[in-house]
């Protein structure tokens, strides 16, 4: 039978405010089948929050995935069950996510590292993963060498290894790796490698559910003292990021103890503790899901919902005092630092204590292919101008090999501004994704396509802007597709109204019948308004 190959963007539709409904009741008149959401402010004392996720009519949800362009994303192939293969737009967008996270790591504080995807079986009966997470792992049979739990074995010998479903081993041998002391914490590290999850077929969906994917992954190491202020700074974290994309209508969700888990009872409570005081001082709702939480720890999720009402976790935020034990994690510290505290377990002489870590396991995007799917649904298909793949797109307006070739080279100008013959190009060097069509279509049928295509921007260019002065050439550019339209508008505007004398005369602003702004702008002014787009996130 052929193989039946798939190019789509995920099965989501929209996110929108509208799916997050809350009212408050009495606790005594809940209905038993409504969720429970804990009021955190001192104004919900006595009250829970019943949550009824708006539903779209199916009209609805199916006219909202019409617009979504599928375009050149990802592909995915029975081969490979549940592993996109990205195509360079999709490759694009995933590393714009990157891209936006390792700019804001240095700000708070984290280390971006490198781990291996593989790891030997004793690895993972050290962390429990082997017990209790076993079901979902990939299984891979290869040739040993000597070391770890297995060093007994000789070297060629076949043993078990397993794919890691996540960066918390790894990251664990990172921290011990190197003598620490209490100088040295928090200790934070990111790492986007991939990780592989062996989920069902039959739950395999689109870009939301995949067996292969990546996430900002995070660990922190701390001191006791510092679990508060860690799980804090990462909640501002991840509200401030979220609001950077439009996504503010989430929830979180506390997990508790669940029914396989690792520790002791004492240590599950106080962390649960720990993460509810966190919550309550975020002044946001929260509902408690019993048995929600990880193997090794209680966590707190943040959940978007979808048009179809489908609740999706995408951040996340994971209290540990379990693996840094089954590792045997140490950091020194004096004696004098040492307070009585149940949480603390110190080890060595009387004037030198080692005390053991606490490990915060922390995402922000989660899935970043997840969060891609969702985002794409919240903006309707139409991605802001710093992340789509297909930025602007000069189009030609009749014939000639001196108007192609002069397109062309003002293509190249606004894709790679900083670009300097001969030499190569700095790490901060801006680049944009600019095309050029210089078919012998007609400027409708262009256009026509470059909307189907999901351009932000197309540019006219034509005889008359030819015959203008190289140094005063215009293009005739306007927005086509963009989630903040009157956004955009305004800065075209400013950067109008703020051009400098001999480029403001050669410059003006029409509006069409339909609405569509088009700006007759020089080069110089474009490249102003592609890299202001850029730095605002729009």
């Amino acid at each position: 039978m052929r193989p039946v190959w798939s190019s789509r963007l995920c099965l989501t539709a929209s996110l929108r405010p509208q799916a997050f409904r809350f009212s408050q009741a009495p606790l005594n008149s809940i209905p038993e089948n409504c969720a429970q959401f804990v009021g955190a402010g001192p104004s919900d004392a006595g009250t829970i929050a019943t949550h009824k996720p708006h539903r779209p009519a199916r009209r609805e949800i199916e006219d909202n995935r019409a617009v979504i362009p599928w375009h050149d994303i990802y592909t995915l192939h029975p081969s490979s069950p549940g592993s996109p293969i990205f195509h360079p737009g999709g490759t694009h967008l995933l590393q714009k996510l990157q891209a936006f996270l390792r700019a804001q790591y240095p700000s708070h504080g984290f280390e971006e590292v490198i781990s291996p995807i593989i790891y030997k079986k004793g690895l993972w009966e050290t962390s429990g993963h082997w017990d209790n997470y076993k079901d979902d792992m990939f299984a891979v049979t290869g040739r040993g060498a000597k070391g770890g739990h297995d060093s007994e074995r000789e070297i060629g010998e076949e043993e078990e290894y397993g794919l890691k479903p996540m960066n918390c081993p790894g990251h664990c041998l990172l921290f011990k790796s190197q003598k620490r002391s209490y100088k040295d914490l928090p200790i934070r590290y990111a790492d986007f490698s991939p990780l592989h999850r062996n989920e069902l077929s039959g739950t395999l969906t689109g870009l939301t559910r995949l067996r292969r994917f990546h996430q900002d992954d995070g660990h922190i190491f701390c001191h006791h003292t510092q679990i508060e202020q860690e799980v804090n700074r990462t909640l501002s974290f991840v509200k401030r990021v979220y609001k950077t994309f439009g996504l503010e209508d989430y929830r979180f969700r506390l997990g508790t103890m669940p029914e396989h888990y690792i520790g002791h009872m004492q240590d599950w409570e106080r962390a649960e503790a720990r993460l509810r005081r966190a919550l309550n001082e975020s002044q946001r709702e929260y509902f408690v899901e019993a048995g929600g939480g990880a193997f090794y720890g209680p966590k707190i999720d943040i959940i978007l919902t979808d048009a179809d009402g489908k609740d999706h976790q995408t951040a996340t935020i994971q209290l540990d005092f379990q693996l840094p034990a089954q590792f045997g994690l140490e950091f020194d510290a004096p004696e004098k630092s040492i307070v009585p505290d149940s949480d603390i377990q110190t080890t060595g002489s009387s004037s030198t204590q080692q005390q053991r870590p606490v490990l915060i396991h922390r995402a922000v995007f989660g899935s970043l292919e997840r969060f891609m799917a969702l985002l794409a649904g919240s903006y309707k298909g139409t991605w802001p101008f710093w992340m789509t793949p297909r930025q602007l797109i000069i189009l030609t307006v009749g014939k000639g090999e001196a108007l192609d070739s002069r397109a062309k080279k003002i293509a190249r100008q606004l894709a790679s501004p900083d670009y300097r013959s001969g030499e190569a190009q700095t790490l901060n060097s801006r680049h944009f994704m600019v095309d050029c069509n210089v078919s012998d279509k007609s400027l409708a049928k262009k256009i026509v396509d470059t909307r189907k295509q999901g351009y932000s921007f197309y540019a006219v260019f034509g005889g008359r802007n030819l015959e203008q002065p190289p140094e005063k050439q215009t293009l005739n550019i306007t927005l086509s597709s963009h989630p903040k339209p009157q956004d955009v508008h305004k800065i075209i505007e400013e950067i109008m109204q703020s051009g400098e004398p001999a480029r403001s005369n050669d410059a003006e602003t029409r509006t069409s019948r339909s609405g569509d702004v088009t700006a007759e702008m020089t080069v110089r002014q474009c490249q102003e308004l592609l890299s202001q787009l850029e730095t605002r996130f729009l």
